[in-house]
């Protein structure tokens, strides 16, 4: 099998490192992440400049770019073999619910996801970081899952990992996104030079959080796999939206 790994925590990041370790005793990995933290890029392509592909000493390819950049350039031209899987992470902190729209990790899947490649997304559910070797064997035991027992139809999977050790891990669980509730106000600051910034506040806290979610699945010590759908039609609003232009 041969695995594509990439992350929007940078390519120096350990949860990186421990995913590909965890990774290699189940086909060739190949390893090509953002240069940088790219957090938050969501799914942002450079459309504007050349992109430059670099290697590190330990092997990994980065990139001067997004996460959805390196996963486009791995798949369309750097290198000569597409693909049996994507699994972008393990990032450090969860990827739930709203999350899910900014996230450089579920874009470097959804990436994969788009050029037909079953992808994962993996996301250690705490900024503690304790317990990233639990995330990775998660994710080891997912691609083994695919290799077994193929999913049969284009599949991407959004996993968050509760930060405990493995024994405690209580399952998994196959969940949809909850919700949060609006973000927190953004930070004034007041630069040197006299201007006025702006830093953008927290995330909000989790609103529909309840049975099914994954909120709910991590809170309860469960590991939460979501399959997540790229199409952002409204469908249940198509019959209204035609209503209302026929007015």
């Amino acid at each position: 099998m041969r695995i594509l790994v990439s992350n929007d925590d940078g390519y120096f990041s350990p949860g990186i490192t421990l995913l590909a370790e965890a990774l290699r005793p189940l086909g060739e990995v190949t390893v090509v992440a953002p240069e940088r933290d790219r957090s938050g890029a969501s799914n942002s392509l450079t459309l504007d400049r050349p992109l430059t592909v670099r290697r590190a000493p330990n092997g990994f390819y980065f990139v001067n770019g997004t996460p959805t950049d390196c996963v486009h350039i791995a798949v369309t031209g750097l290198l000569d073999f597409i693909p049996d899987v994507v699994v972008s992470g393990i990032n450090h902190g969860a990827n739930m619910g709203d999350d899910t729209i900014y996230s450089g990790t579920v874009a470097a899947a959804a990436e994969g996801y788009l050029l037909g490649i079953p992808s994962i997304a993996v996301s250690l559910a705490s900024k503690a970081g304790g317990h990233f070797d639990s995330a990775a064997g998660i994710a080891c035991a997912l691609v083994k899952r695919l290799m077994r027992a193929p999913f049969g139809e284009p599949v991407l999977l959004n996993v968050n990992v509760p930060d405990v050790a493995p024994p405690a891990l209580g399952g998994l669980e196959v969940t949809r996104l909850g919700r949060r509730h609006k973000a927190e106000p953004v930070v004034k600051l007041q630069t040197p030079r006299g201007e006025t910034a702006y830093w953008i506040g927290p995330a909000g806290a989790a609103a529909d959080a309840g049975p099914g979610t994954d909120f709910h699945a991590v809170e309860n010590g469960r590991v939460s796999v979501t399959p997540l759908r790229m199409d952002l039609t409204g469908t249940t609003q198509l019959a209204h939206a035609r209503e209302w232009l026929s007015k």
